[in-house]
């Protein structure tokens, strides 16, 4: 490291950054060490750096660049992605862990000389707003300028922030290697790891492009801060958050988690809202309020189907000049063609695997298509024309209302609010979502995926739970909490639920919040009156809203209901609760037996309750 880098990481007055640094160095033996500010040279250093090595190359529109993982490097890789931990602990949860040691052994054997001949990037950020109290630092090492310049969209500079720890060790730390490189890919991918030690709040990972195992600020770093958050009695969810536009000149706040296809980023940007976040966000109570805040100030999103039509505040940010990384996509003639976007696609061009034509087969003989199914673009959410005006108030905004979402073909009403706060987390620790025909193995088996969090909680499910039920206790105004499910079907097998119907039942429950509407009480929750959804369906979809499609969304299939809790009965009965957990489930099963002896059929219809 040369002198003026030195002086940079001086200026920190911080041993412990120092020291990870120091570690690093020795262990990774890179041709050349440089330190990044918060300076807008040091992120352009960074994008040039990525276009100089190939990295990313740059696209016909200004500002867009385009960047490919290796054909091996695609997605997530959840085999390797593993915990390490000194001791076995029993989480209630099928976890993924090395024993500590043992991992540390290997992965650090992996990263040994890994950066030679190339240059280390030091850079430190803040997960959430700068001078706040939800936000937390973070220090990321790493040979790839993809990796930085993609965490520079993602997240806010925080080398400011790393001043204002005084020398502390309370930051996290991610060190990153892409490993040997071939054609400018990773080469070793059967030597990919990405080790999370939550016990000294340290991720390695090594041998791999793919942002969502190299990324560590995403969500490496989200299980590094639920075991945080656990701790020091916040929560750290897998939520967007969103500003609900109900009555002119009003705007309430909403948290939402729903697991992967589920419509958790088609709710968050409903046509008329406004979004602060669409993936990660911190909860405190702050002076007897819940406040939230977006970990990140960008969006690394899926690409595929979106187009003009169904995203047209995505796809307009995305075909107009301005920082945007693609990855994975057809490039043909400096333009970027993904699936499903309604564009004419050309014949050729260049993707992940290289020169592309139409009929190309991989080894095994299928047919390679245009772009990957799993391809993403990288993009600061004040692109979007719906950006919140409050997305990086170090305040946060305060959280009116929460959302849980599954896919559930038979059983769930499309929203319902709870009875109370503690049935609302029994709502969300029971989110159960269906696989559908674009996942591995059988179509429409049901997954449990607990607040949509199920890949990510780094402690005991029934700690995890608890953290939720006490939270409300400290609250001057508890949060609605509401669940939905767009993905319901009729006899016939036809979905009941448009695609826009859900501009309809978010506005419901924001009118439910700010005291708009009644409801009507049924054994699992409180749903809409008939009236109140014609009335919102004329004024938000211009729609008129039949009696006969009231019925068929908003019966209570009491046998299917009873069916869901005995899956439930089974999956906790095995895991430490909490009995106030427990007494709701209870309690919920009560009401429908009840219910069932009352109307002596298996469904309900709303007019009847």
């Amino acid at each position: 490291m040369d002198k003026t880098y030195l002086e940079k990481l001086n200026e920190l007055n911080n041993p412990h950054v120092i020291k990870y640094v120091e570690e690093a160095i020795k262990l990774c033996k890179p041709a050349k060490v440089t330190v990044l500010t918060d300076a807008p040279e040091d992120a352009e250093y960074v994008k040039q750096l990525a276009i100089k090595n190939g990295e990313e190359k740059p696209l016909a529109m200004e500002g867009h660049t385009i960047h490919f993982d290796g054909p091996r490097d695609q997605a997530r890789d959840k085999d390797n992605t593993k915990y390490l931990l000194s001791k076995e602990v029993d989480w209630g949860l099928d976890i993924n862990y090395v024993q500590k040691d043992k991992g540390l052994e290997e992965v650090l054997s992996f990263l040994d000389g890994a950066m030679e001949g190339k240059e280390m990037l030091v850079r430190c950020y803040c997960l959430g707003p700068t001078n706040s109290k939800f936000s937390l630092p973070a220090l990321q090492i790493t040979d790839s300028s993809y990796v930085v310049h993609s965490e520079d969209i993602l997240y806010r500079a925080g080398f400011e922030e790393f001043k204002k720890l005084n020398g502390s060790d309370d930051f996290f730390v991610f060190l990153h290697s892409a490993g040997k490189l071939e054609n400018g890919v990773s080469a070793e991918i059967d030597k990919r790891r990405i080790y999370i030690d939550i016990e000294e709040n340290r991720v390695y990972t090594v041998n791999n492009q793919y942002a969502g195992n190299s990324v560590g600020l995403k969500k490496l770093a989200f299980r590094l801060a639920i075991k945080k958050a656990q701790n020091e009695d916040w929560l750290a969810e897998h939520m967007f958050v969103m500003g609900v536009h109900g009555k002119p000149g009003r705007v309430t706040y909403f948290t939402g988690a729903f697991p992967s296809a589920c419509g958790k980023t088609s709710t968050a940007m409903i046509p008329g809202q406004t979004i602060v976040g669409d993936d990660i966000a911190y909860l405190k109570n702050v002076d007897g309020v819940m406040k939230a805040v977006n970990v990140e100030r960008g969006i690394f999103g899926i690409i595929q189907d979106v187009n003009p039509d169904d995203d047209p505040v995505i796809y307009d940010a995305l075909t107009t000049p301005g920082e945007v990384i693609f990855s994975n996509v057809l490039i043909n003639d400096g333009k970027p063609y993904w699936l499903g976007s309604k564009q004419d696609v050309p014949d050729k061009g260049i993707n992940f695997t290289g020169e592309w034509y139409k009929g190309k087969k991989d080894d095994k003989g299928n047919e390679i298509p245009y772009a990957h199914k799993n391809a993403r673009y990288t993009i600061t959410i004040d692109a979007l024309k719906n950006a919140d005006p409050m997305l990086n108030d170090p305040e946060g905004v305060v959280v009116d209302g929460i959302l849980y979402g599954g896919r559930d073909s038979d059983t769930t009403v499309p929203v319902v609010e709870a009875i109370d706060w503690e049935h609302g987390v029994f709502l969300g620790a029971t989110i159960e979502s269906e696989t559908t025909a674009a996942t591995l193995g059988a179509e429409g088996v049901r997954k449990h995926n607990p607040m949509a969090n199920l890949d990510f909680i780094s402690v005991p499910l029934g700690k995890y739970i608890d953290s939720h039920l006490k939270f409300a206790k400290g609250l001057k105004k508890v949060p609605t909490v509401f669940a939905t499910n767009y993905f319901l079907r009729n006899k016939e097998g036809q979905f009941t639920n448009g695609k826009l119907d859900k501009k309809v039942w978010v506005l419901w429950a924001d009118g439910r919040v700010n005291g708009d509407y009644d409801a009507i009480e049924t054994p699992v929750g409180k749903i809409p009156k008939y009236e109140d959804l014609v009335a919102l369906f004329k004024s938000a979809l211009n729609k008129d809203y039949s009696k006969e499609e009231y019925v068929e969304q908003f019966s209570i299939r009491i046998d299917k209901y009873l069916e869901k809790m005995s899956r439930m009965e089974k999956i906790f009965s095995k895991i430490e609760m909490p009995v106030a957990f427990t007494a709701q489930l209870k309690a919920q099963i009560q009401r429908l037996k009840d219910a069932k002896a009352k109307y002596q059929k298996s469904e309900v219809s709303p007019f009847e309750l």
